[in-house]
């Protein structure tokens, strides 16, 4: 990273981490001036693009430039909406469906990798199936697929920030229940969903 560190300051807010791999970083844009690479799950602020580089800021200071296309974005809670939020229900089962969307995903692609599907199989596996979670020390993210909404949690119990369609928008049609193979010739589309609509958050929740 950059031999003299930039000041961050309180307003310092991570806008990305770096992937699970870490990330080789650059004192500039250019590959002949290598720096030391950032660390896996390293919080970063990015500061500007130029091409596919990315320039970041650490929460020390230090600066450096790296394949902005790696990053991994933090989701930004929206700013208050100007009315009390409704408290969400205790996040445990969707948590629970959570984990067991995510490892249906985890089945899929261990099956693809030992050539037990295909791609057309892995989309029928996962057909429908929809889950998000961050997690950033005491403050978690997490969708809602059944409610249709994304919840936000400090440490209390969570509450209700964004949810998929404006009111009066027609819910998305469920998907099938995964089913024996149907063969090359299925029809496999992807489930529409309308787009999220914000709803707001606690002041102080954004990262």
């Amino acid at each position: 990273m950059n031999s003299a560190p930039d000041t961050p300051g309180a307003g310092f807010r991570p806008t990305h981490v770096v992937p699970g791999d870490g990330l080789p970083a650059w004192e500039a844009p250019d590959p002949s001036r290598p720096t030391a690479a950032l660390d896996a799950f390293l919080p970063v602020q990015l500061l500007s693009r130029q091409g596919e580089w990315g320039q970041v800021l650490c929460s020390n200071g230090w600066s450096a430039w790296v394949d902005g296309r790696l990053l991994v974005a933090v989701p930004r809670p929206p700013p208050t909406a100007g009315r009390p939020l409704e408290r969400a229900e205790d996040p445990a089962p969707l948590l629970a469906r959570t984990a067991e969307a995510l490892e249906r995903v985890r089945r899929a692609a261990a099956d693809l990798a030992a050539g037990r599907l295909d791609a057309d199989g892995v989309r029928r596996a996962t057909l429908g199936l929809r889950a998000g979670v961050v997690l950033d020390g005491d403050r978690l993210w997490v969708y809602d697929e059944e409610a249709g909404q994304w919840l936000y949690a400090d440490g209390s119990r969570p509450t209700t920030y964004a949810v998929d369609a404006e009111p009066g928008t027609p819910p998305a049609p469920e998907p099938p229940p995964p089913g024996p193979d149907p063969g090359a010739g299925a029809d496999v589309r992807d489930v529409p969903h309308p787009p999220t609509r914000v709803t707001g958050t606690p002041d102080g929740a954004g990262p």
